[in-house]
């Protein structure tokens, strides 16, 4: 893949998580893809996306910034949205929040290999905080 066509792949795999179609999944994502050193799988990769959409009812992957050089893909997500229990072990109860996600990913033969993510867990704590003393 080029640099086009990396970028064009990219939007067409965050374009399948926005529609949780999880049967196109495999089109992008390797069947033996690691998540940050651990080997989950397709299977397990999958789990992990559909327990993130079951937490987080209204969860969009929106590309903020997005650098390819192939095999690698490096992006911004940004997230605004309104879990439901807890996220991050953090006790976010329903509130509103916004975080951004920073990702990258090595292609191999056309498809998702490895993802290396950090999610900014600390803007996320600080809301809540904001929260609780606007609260009391």
């Amino acid at each position: 893949m080029d640099t086009k066509e990396s970028a064009a792949f990219y939007r067409g795999y965050i374009d399948c998580l926005n529609r949780q179609a999880w049967d196109d999944l495999h089109r992008y994502v390797s069947h033996d893809v690691r998540h940050n050193g651990k080997s989950l799988g397709l299977r397990g990769y999958q789990g992990m996306l559909t327990e993130d959409h079951r937490s987080i009812p209204d969860l969009y992957f929106k590309i903020e910034y997005l650098v390819c050089e192939p095999p690698m893909i490096a992006s911004r997500l940004w997230f605004d949205c309104t879990p439901v229990g807890t996220l991050f072990s953090l006790p976010v109860n329903g509130e509103r929040v916004q975080f951004s996600e920073n990702v990258f990913y090595e292609i191999e033969n056309g498809r998702i290999q490895n993802v290396w993510s950090v999610i900014d867990k600390a803007a996320v704590a600080a809301q809540i905080r904001a929260s609780e003393r606007n609260l009391g």
